[in-house]
């Protein structure tokens, strides 16, 4: 790996925003690829970011200002990426369901999912039953993604799935759930295909969804 790739990786990692956004500019000054600067620095340097977080040398602020670098960077690179490059980008629509106004893990997920080369759509934090339901029949997504970070706000993923089966859309679309009340067992119960135990499974099993 280059120098200003290494470098660019190195200040995702570190979470060090305003040197990400100046390198990345620079390397496109000096003539590299958007593509590369996504699949040889700023994609590797948010998933180190994540392993790290898993394997608790990082604590969640450090994942923050990691997303932050990888969010600017990409606000610059992702328009200059052909259409061409995109095509094969994987749709996926994720939001907090109803009651449930927490963001921390929803936010690096989507950051990892658009790392690993996913299409993210996402709906926010307290999203209302219909807004998924709307989302998937008009955006038509692989992958619907709910979080919930609360036990109380658990049972709003079960209104989702028989929402989907009621609007007839339930086998049109994957659903993957996470969050820190949720569980395999929970994922299976309300008929989802999938459970993330943090954002690194998640991606994984969000590959896995679309095969």
């Amino acid at each position: 790996m280059e120098e200003i790739l290494e470098k660019l990786k190195k200040a995702v990692l570190e979470g060090e925003d305003d040197l990400a956004l100046s390198l990345v500019n620079k390397a496109l000054e000096e003539g590299y690829q958007p593509l590369v600067l996504v699949n040889q620095a700023l994609v590797p340097g948010i998933r180190q970011a994540g392993e790290l977080w898993k394997k608790n040398v990082y604590f969640q602020s450090d994942v923050i200002m990691s997303v932050e670098a990888f969010r600017v960077t990409m606000e610059v690179v992702e328009p200059l990426l052909k259409a061409e490059e995109m095509a094969d980008a994987r749709k996926v629509v994720i939001g907090t369901v109803a009651g449930d106004m927490h963001n921390l893990g929803k936010m690096i997920v989507v950051a990892m999912l658009r790392g690993a080369g996913f299409s993210v759509t996402d709906l926010g934090e307290d999203v209302p039953t219909p807004r998924f339901i709307d989302a998937v029949r008009d955006m038509r997504p692989a992958i619907l993604g709910m979080g919930c970070y609360m036990t109380t706000t658990m049972l709003e993923m079960r209104d989702v799935m028989k929402g989907l089966a009621d609007a007839g859309l339930r086998d049109k679309v994957k659903v993957l759930i996470g969050g820190v009340p949720t569980t395999q067992k929970f994922a299976e119960e309300i008929g989802a295909d999938g459970w993330g135990k943090d954002a690194l499974d998640a991606v994984g099993k969000a590959n896995e969804l679309v095969g």
